[in-house]
């Protein structure tokens, strides 16, 4: 039985260093992104958002060291620039932390927060939303992961935002380094209730519900075989490494990454880490 106060991938988190050089990579990579927004002073973060039809990526950085954002901090400490956490939509957060701790995992939560939004019409707004989270121990494949239930959906997924040039519309998947990628796969399947399915080049998939994207867990070698051509550079042994969009067209997406594109096909742009916050992008077509 899966679990009933989530319904699949709503966003995945990017930690940077410095908030305007993230905002301006992934505008030069075609997305539009969100004016900053000031998260509520116990977050001690701001952010830009890149809104996709159903899902979206979200650039968090630090601006005031807090007990809540240790853990943000620690991972740039760590590891540098990238995907540090992911979140699944959220239908009720009372019921998501009742819920798993039935199951028995200390949920912490529920937590309530906003950020200003700046409107297009030039008038004022709040997005607002409560979180409800797992064990930070509970990091399959080092990745954080947490469910956020939208109560302001029209202040975040504001239609301007969502049109990019690089035709971007949604998270096919989020692929994820491990030592051990069956144990890491069975990992996220306990927390969310799925199981983990093999493809055919030896990762393993783990479906988050309701056509939202998923997580693939790999080694390496299998990563280096999936994005021939893409300068790994530096990236870790374990963790979050790449964010696979589809994309309306493939031609308009290569015309807006440009010249910071490392593979280019007829169906599919790829952008290396060093580009994208440690992030490996693939645009494709469906």
């Amino acid at each position: 039985m899966t679990m009933r106060s989530i319904i699949g991938l709503d966003h995945v988190v990017v930690m940077v260093h410095e908030l305007a050089e993230g905002a301006r990579r992934w505008t030069s990579l075609g997305f539009t992104v969100s004016p900053m927004g000031m998260h509520t002073a116990v977050m001690g973060t701001a952010n830009h958002t890149i809104m996709l039809e159903h899902d979206y990526l979200e650039l968090i950085g630090v601006v005031a060291e807090t007990e809540r954002n240790l853990p943000g901090r620690q991972f740039l400490a760590r590891r540098g620039e990238g995907i540090e956490r992911a979140a699944f939509t959220g239908t009720d957060a009372d019921d998501g932390v009742a819920e798993l701790k039935a199951r028995g995992f200390a949920a912490l939560g529920p937590y309530d927060f906003g950020r200003a939004v700046d409107l297009p019409d030039g008038r004022k707004a709040e997005a607002k939303f409560r979180t409800f989270v797992w064990p930070i121990e509970e990091r399959p494949g080092g990745l954080r992961v947490f469910a956020c239930q939208h109560l302001t959906r029209e202040n975040v997924w504001i239609p301007e935002l969502t049109r990019h040039a690089n035709t971007a519309t949604r998270i096919d998947r989020v692929e994820m380094l491990a030592k051990d990628p069956a144990a890491a796969a069975a990992h996220m399947g306990r927390l969310i209730d799925r199981t983990p399915e093999p493809l055919r080049d030896g990762a393993l998939r783990v479906e988050t519900g309701s056509g939202r994207g998923d997580f693939v867990f790999l080694d390496r070698a299998t990563l280096e075989r999936r994005h021939p051509g893409v300068g790994l550079g530096s990236i870790p042994d374990e963790g979050a490494i790449t964010i696979a969009l589809t994309v309306r067209d493939a031609k308009a997406a290569a015309k807006a990454v440009g010249t910071k594109a490392a593979v280019v096909t007829d169906r599919c742009v790829k952008v290396a880490p060093a580009e994208a916050n440690g992030v490996i992008l693939e645009l494709a077509e469906a």
